[in-house]
């Protein structure tokens, strides 16, 4: 935009004037004549480079921003093209959009469920990760929106970074209701909170810049901030804001105005949104990220269509999500969008169609020969399974039991040497280690079996044409079958409720069909708890043993089967003392199942099978969990079990700053 040009312009006049200064200290001493030192061979090559690069960038701007200075009649033309006009009979609920912040993929399957209903609902429904917000590379899309608002609203907008990228996938001419200058944008939040009421990862960018465009900026504490300023505030305190924002922004004392400070209360006036969140009551910020998300639209302008949904993991969060959707959401889009007698017309139609139909894959799977390679689009993985690429394969240097032998169970002290990726390992004392655990080949073996699979198969996944946008796969490929199901599909956890309903179209067996569409039910969720929860029952045992007759091709496999999610340590080593080996200490999980078997977890029993020399996948993340900044202060440490481990590291480095520093430290009391 101007903002590149002008900078662009101005690194080119500088280096011109460079040459010019240069040339001109070596030309000075035996001429004098300006005459004579644009005749010398350097400033000519120089002068003249310089100005056709010049000339080319004003081409190529003026060529990219034509029209705008008519009043953005072209600009807004190029907007009203892209709309594209829904049939009102099969979609009189008009456009939907699906936005969702997701840790380990749980949001994201909500949404998908709410899309996979919205055609029988009367609505035409798109599903957007909300990294792709940010990510958001449209600047066409972006421009348009500019236009627009400026053009038809009459609303002088604070022009930013942040703003354009939000309402550019927030407020889109495509995606608005009827008029594409005037109509309305709809949309559903699915936001899980993580941690101590933090946001997800792929949630990160978009929660900062509706922090600072709300006016929140803590997000504990959802009331105004104190000395926030809106918009109309800045206009009548003599705020100047130039096209690009670059300008100060001051008042008449002449102060400046922070743009964290300012509170757009118009920002998505044009927004209709609802939102549902993913906590767990056993922290002390329940659902902070949808209440915060709820509130920062709210606070913009946005109007809401639903009331705030809240899921409890701790209890039922998928009953909890099924009762927000079915008996708040969808009543509450058909009341306010479905016009009409075509509400009845669709409730109807849902009933004559209730027929079990294979889902849709959003995948394809390629199918490559021995010894092809094809390249890794890291763009296209979604960002919850962004740890599949960041983890290392690392050598286990020590591994010792910490029990007596008379003791029962066991509790394992663990090295891992990660010399040889200190630039991605790099860790802080007690931040946490994610380590990515393997299915058990005998049950991966088993899997393939019933699903007439090759393990030793190489593919490569892509995905299907209507399904082409960036964080679209579930993990990296190519890889081989045998990967798959041992690394990526989560074959011995718990299946949720959902999981099972979208199995049973798979089940050539009536009475198998039956039984997982009855697991899958409302009614059935004590069956479910019993025989799939308690019973710790996985995707493998079902399609091994319990449904035999599931047929599923590879891809509609990955579909449905859950991924399989990193297992978090608290690591058990200071970063000071030990830089090139992490130290974890786990606890093997066994108890004994009610058919007599025994079940044993799948991240600490795959640790109990390596030796020292094996491999394990690992990555590090950040911990909100550190020593007091003033090292006189005493600290109190509670750590029963293998919650010793943090408590190891923040000794060992109390322990290396008192004897290697000197420094002046308060009591250290350790309950064990």
């Amino acid at each position: 935009g101007a903002k590149a040009y002008r900078a662009l312009s101005s690194i080119l006049a500088e280096i011109l004037f460079a040459t010019l200064t240069t040339t001109s200290s070596r030309n000075m001493s035996t001429s004098s004549s300006i005459a004579e030192l644009l005749g010398s061979p350097q400033v000519v090559v120089g002068f003249g480079a310089t100005t056709l690069v010049l000339l080319a960038t004003t081409f190529f701007y003026l060529k990219n921003n034509e029209g705008s200075s008519d009043g953005g009649a072209a600009s807004t033309s190029s907007a009203l093209e892209k709309v594209e006009e829904l049939d009102s009979e099969k979609y009189p609920g008009g456009y939907l959009t699906i936005y969702y912040g997701s840790q380990t993929g749980t949001a994201q399957m909500f949404a998908k469920q709410i899309a996979s209903e919205s055609e029988s609902r009367g609505f035409h429904t798109r599903v957007v990760d909300l990294q792709d917000v940010v990510d958001n590379e449209d600047q066409r899309s972006i421009s348009d929106i500019a236009t627009l608002d400026a053009s038809h609203n009459n609303i002088n907008v604070v022009n930013d970074d942040d703003g354009s990228l939000i309402r550019a996938t927030l407020a889109h001419p495509h995606y608005r209701e009827g008029n594409a200058m005037e109509g309305r944008s709809r949309a559903i939040f699915l936001v899980a909170t993580y941690g101590e009421g933090e946001p997800t990862d792929n949630a990160q960018q978009f929660v900062e810049m509706m922090k600072s465009k709300s006016g929140i900026r803590d997000i504990y504490k959802l009331e105004d901030s104190p000395g926030l300023i809106s918009v109309d505030s800045c206009v009548r305190m003599g705020v100047e804001v130039d096209d690009d924002g670059e300008e100060e922004k001051k008042n008449d004392s002449g102060s400046s105005l922070s743009n964290d400070m300012v509170l757009d209360r118009s920002f998505l006036r044009d927004l209709d949104f609802a939102v549902f969140g993913l906590g767990n009551k056993q922290y002390e910020h329940y659902n902070n990220m949808s209440r915060f998300m709820d509130a920062s639209l709210a606070k913009c302008g946005a109007s809401r269509i639903a009331p705030l949904g809240l899921g409890d993991d701790d209890d039922d969060l998928e009953g909890d999500f099924e009762n927000w959707k079915d008996n708040v959401l969808w009543p509450a889009l058909t009341e306010k969008f479905v016009k009409g007698g075509a509400a009845d017309a669709l409730a109807a139609a849902r009933k004559d169609n209730d027929v079990l139909e294979l889902p849709e894959c959003p995948y394809e799977v390629e199918y490559l020969k021995e010894g092809a390679s094809k390249k890794i689009d890291l763009d296209m993985i979604q960002t919850s399974s962004k740890h599949y690429v960041q983890a290392m394969d690392c050598p286990i240097v020590a591994s010792r039991e910490l029990r007596d032998p008379s003791d029962p169970g066991s509790t394992v002290h663990m090295e891992i040497d990660i010399s040889k990726h200190m630039s991605s390992l790099k860790y802080q004392t007690a931040d946490n280690l994610g380590i990515l655990p393997k299915n058990d080949s005998a049950l991966v073996e088993l899997v393939s079996k019933s699903l007439g699979l090759d393990l030793d198969q190489l593919f490569h996944l892509i995905p299907s044409a209507e399904e082409s946008a960036k964080h679209t796969l579930p993990f990296p490929t190519p890889c081989t079958v045998r990967d798959c199901l041992e690394r990526y599909c989560d074959l011995t956890g718990s299946p949720r409720r959902s999981d099972l309903k979208q199995l049973a179209p798979y089940a050539r067996d009536e009475m198998d069909r039956k039984a997982l569409l009855r697991m899958s039910s409302k009614e059935g969720k004590s069956e479910y708890k019993e025989k799939i929860v308690e019973a710790h029952v996985g995707i493998g045992d079902i399609v091994t043993r319990l449904c035999p007759s599931i047929v599923c091709p590879l891809e509609h496999f990955i579909m449905v089967c859950p991924r399989l999610q990193p297992r978090y340590y608290t690591i058990s080593s200071s970063s000071t003392v030990h830089p090139k080996t992490i130290h974890i200490t786990y606890a093997l999980l066994e108890s004994e199942k009610k058919n007599g078997g025994k079940f044993t977890g799948l991240c600490s029993g795959h640790l109990s099978s390596l030796s020292k020399g094996d491999m394990v996948r690992v990555f590090v993340r950040d911990s909100t969990f550190r020593l007091p900044k003033q090292p006189e202060r005493p600290i109190i440490m509670i750590g029963p079990g293998t919650g010793i481990a943090p408590m190891r590291a923040i000794l060992q480095e109390r322990s290396y700053e008192r004897k290697s520093i000197g420094d002046a430290q308060g009591p250290n009391i350790l309950y064990f």
